[in-house]
């Protein structure tokens, strides 16, 4: 099983998020010449969400999702200082793997966050 989870930053809640490369092992392969892979990841509701990781066609890759990301922080209501993870899981009978999405709203007492609540 892998995952990431991310504290959210102004750019991660209006455009983007940024992807630890890392995490690119744990998604499906891009096709050759492709700098884009489509991958679909549950919430803790059931709701399946698709996602696009795209990488840099040159250099370092820096992964990030776009497509579908914002529609999933605005559905959430995502704000900077939430947090967000990502946890692949394989199943052992089958070796089906899937994705799971959970969204997490900052705790603040005061402008100080103190955990974090799932949503």
């Amino acid at each position: 099983m892998a995952e990431f989870s991310k504290i959210l930053r102004k750019t991660d809640t209006r455009k983007r998020l940024s992807v630890p490369i890392r995490f690119l092992r744990s998604l499906p392969p891009f096709k050759l010449g492709s700098h884009a892979v489509t991958f679909e990841a549950t919430d803790e509701k059931g709701e399946a969400w698709a996602f696009q990781c795209s990488i840099r066609k040159r250099g370092h890759p820096k992964p990030v999702l776009q497509r579908g990301w914002v529609a999933f922080v605005r559905s959430k209501k995502l704000q900077v200082g939430d947090k967000v993870r990502f946890i692949k899981h394989k199943n052992r009978a089958t070796a089906a793997i899937s994705y799971k999405v959970r969204a997490e709203k900052a705790i603040k007492i005061f402008g100080a966050t103190f955990g974090y609540a799932r949503i």
